[in-house]
């Protein structure tokens, strides 16, 4: 049956929620008979959803695919502002579940074909009429396409119930409408030849519902006295990482600190000692080359459009006046320590992603204090980095202690040998 369309039918309804979504930016999206959570594994990239939910009877066949909705590495990599929560239940779409009330979109891709007549009734009155959905997509076979389909003997699907007729699938969906206070729009995917597309119609018939406006209102003056019912299961939640977790937050400033620390870190040697630090050079992505005095012969990415000048030579622009500097020292703290002093106002007013990420200064600073990673001045005002050369020096000794201890481990195991 499929074969005969181009995409299959089956991508081209699922394609048809995916444009509406585009479209209208749902937040809180339902999917009623997920199935294998084919819909639900596209709809979670479009991150406007919040919260993304499937259900189904089966759930065996849930089980199977349900962990392909985890997050994917870049997720945790490079997580955004979005939340995004996907949770899959087991569960008769003709019972209430008070979870489920309240979402923005509910779809019903070719499921009511699968329901008796009276199961569709309780459909209608769980969907429509406890749920009330802002939207709702309905779709189901059309009868009138099947003597197109080649090699088609009764219904599509052995465990179909009915397959309407536009004028009945028509008559269903304008009681539903009378009856619970929403309008629809017909349309379809799946084209008959172009002669006979005005006689047989679309191969899947698609109802569009939109609810009235003041029916909301309406729905939580009547439910007020109803007791909440809890009739699915839920199989599987995960909730994907966001900015707005202040746990993933502070990492991902944490990160940017160090990382700019550090640039800004070598930058100030280098101008400092008048030796060029290459590290830092293929390190730098950011800012303008003739601004940062990189080597004009280096490939740069050009991340911002927006003027962005050396933050190592406006380190002292970022504290207050009594502070003002004597040369470039500003940036040296106490010498015994062995530290250059980052101020965060630097970090924040001129590295980009630091300043998105915070929101404001004393923000940023409240996300670095307690850090284990990022060493605070004594006031909490600068980023302290270790000089290169005490690291240096650091490295040379755990690197002869390194060395003495594989010389004794090496002996200790020829005099075993010899024994």
């Amino acid at each position: 049956m499929n074969p005969i369309f181009s995409p299959p039918l089956y991508k081209q309804r699922q394609q048809f929620v995916i444009d509406f979504v585009k479209e209208n930016k749902p937040r809180k999206v339902i999917d009623l008979g997920c199935g294998e959570c084919s819909l639900l594994k596209k709809l979670r990239f479009h991150r406007e959803i919040e919260h993304l939910v499937g259900v189904d009877i089966n759930g065996a066949k849930i089980k199977k695919e349900m962990h392909e909705l985890a997050p994917v590495s870049t997720d945790y990599l490079q997580p955004g502002y979005e939340q995004l929560c996907v949770e899959v239940y087991q569960g008769s779409v003709t019972r209430r579940d008070a979870r489920l009330r309240g979402f923005d979109l509910v779809t019903s891709i070719e499921l009511i074909e699968h329901l008796t007549l009276a199961d569709v009734e309780h459909f209608s009155a769980v969907v429509f009429g406890y749920m009330t959905p802002v939207t709702a997509i309905v779709s189901t076979p059309n009868s009138e396409f099947n003597p197109l389909l080649p090699g088609l003997s009764g219904f599509r699907h052995s465990d179909h119930k009915f397959e309407w007729s536009r004028a009945e699938f028509r008559s269903w969906a304008l009681k539903v409408c009378s009856g619970y206070g929403y309008e629809v729009e017909f349309t379809g995917v799946g084209e008959a030849p172009q002669d006979q597309q005005h006689s047989v119609g679309f191969c899947s018939q698609i109802g569009v519902f939109q609810r009235l406006e003041g029916r909301d209102r309406c729905r939580a003056s009547l439910s007020d006295d109803e007791e909440d019912v809890f009739s699915y299961t839920l199989l599987y939640c995960i909730n994907y990482p966001s900015l707005r977790d202040n746990n993933i937050l502070r990492r991902a400033v944490v990160s940017e600190v160090l990382y700019w620390a550090e640039q800004i870190k070598n930058r100030w040697m280098e101008e400092k000692t008048g030796k060029k630090n290459d590290a830092f050079t293929l390190c730098q992505t950011e800012g303008r080359m003739e601004e940062l005095h990189l080597e004009p012969h280096m490939e740069m990415e050009e991340k911002h459009t927006e003027e962005l000048t050396s933050p190592v030579q406006h380190c002292w622009r970022a504290l207050p006046d009594n502070e003002g500097p004597e040369g470039d020292e500003v940036l040296w703290t106490n010498s015994s320590n062995r530290c250059v002093s980052v101020p965060l106002a630097v970090l924040w007013s001129f590295c980009p992603k630091v300043g998105e990420l915070s929101g404001s200064l004393g923000n940023l600073r409240h996300l670095l204090m307690d850090e284990p990673a990022v060493k605070l001045s004594q006031d909490g005002s600068s980023v302290l980095v270790k000089y290169q050369e005490q690291d240096q020096e650091e490295e040379a000794e755990d690197l002869e202690d390194s060395n003495y201890a594989e010389c004794s481990h090496s002996a200790e195991q020829e005099e075993d040998w010899e024994v």
